[in-house]
């Protein structure tokens, strides 16, 4: 279900891409720890910014969006990990990773704007 908010949408976008490669790493690859950890916190970047969209003030809005950025980045880490020891292609790796560094742009973006706005 699309929305008007791009971050949103991206975020939910990328976390239905990584419950894919989760199955297909468990069912395929039979690899289950690596797998478990890209689909925790690629899935936790859009919850976090779902739960953002519904901040109690800006300072709360900031804070849930660092959480998403932080998850993001430990995203991209899992799923460099996934590539260097073989579990994924490197036209998997290439696809997933640019929609995550998207992603960290988008919310780096975000953060930083409103930060500006606090001041």
């Amino acid at each position: 279900m699309k929305t008007e908010n791009l971050i949103v949408d991206k975020s939910k976008s990328f976390a239905v891409r990584i419950i894919k490669m989760y199955q297909y790493l468990c069912s395929e690859k039979e690899e289950y720890v690596l797998s478990k950890q890209v689909l925790r916190s690629g899935t936790s970047i859009g919850a976090n910014v779902k739960e953002a969209i519904r901040a109690q003030s800006r300072q709360d809005f900031i804070f849930k969006m660092n959480i998403s950025l932080k998850e993001a980045s430990e995203t991209e880490y899992w799923l460099e990990l996934l590539y260097e020891t073989g579990y994924i292609s490197k036209q998997q790796f290439q696809s997933i990773a640019s929609e995550c560094r998207e992603i960290i742009k988008i919310l780096t973006s975000i953060i930083k704007s409103s930060k500006k706005e606090v001041k």
